[in-house]
């Protein structure tokens, strides 16, 4: 069982849902509940089998090797993480009252993005390759 103080954390953390959640319903509620139920469905009948058959076929490419498998699973996912997110900006489909709103301009999320992923995949490549490096036996002399 939970001691009273975890209770008492999950009982302000529904608050603290449940008032976020007026506070995004005040406006345009019936649009932004087709948003959120769309997005689900979007996730789970395209994307998550999309990413599934991604991740079977990078397994089957790879013959099994998980720990270099995992090394092109983070970065992918991170990568993808981020794409999902900043998708808006980074494709160039903003209103002009993204600039107005925030005073700051849409251009260069694309470019941003791609050297993150670049970071991403480079940095995980220098981790498997220490990592292998570290495995190999030394040569007997």
């Amino acid at each position: 069982m939970g001691s009273p103080f975890h209770l008492l954390v999950l009982l302000c953390s529904f608050a603290l849902c449940a008032y976020a959640g007026v506070r995004l319903l005040d406006g345009d509620w019936l649009m932004i509940t087709v948003w959120f139920v769309g997005a689900a469905l979007i996730h789970d009948l395209v994307l998550l089998p999309l990413y599934a058959a991604a991740d079977r076929a990078l397994i089957t490419v790879t013959a099994g090797r998980t720990a270099w498998v995992n090394h092109v699973r983070v970065p992918a996912a991170l990568s993808g993480l981020l794409l999902l997110v900043w998708f808006p900006l980074i494709s160039g489909r903003v209103s002009e009252r993204y600039a107005a709103v925030t005073a700051l301009s849409a251009d260069g999320f694309a470019a941003r993005w791609l050297l993150i992923t670049a970071a991403l995949f480079g940095g995980s490549a220098v981790l498997f390759a220490m990592r292998a490096g570290r495995r190999r036996p030394a040569p007997d002399d």
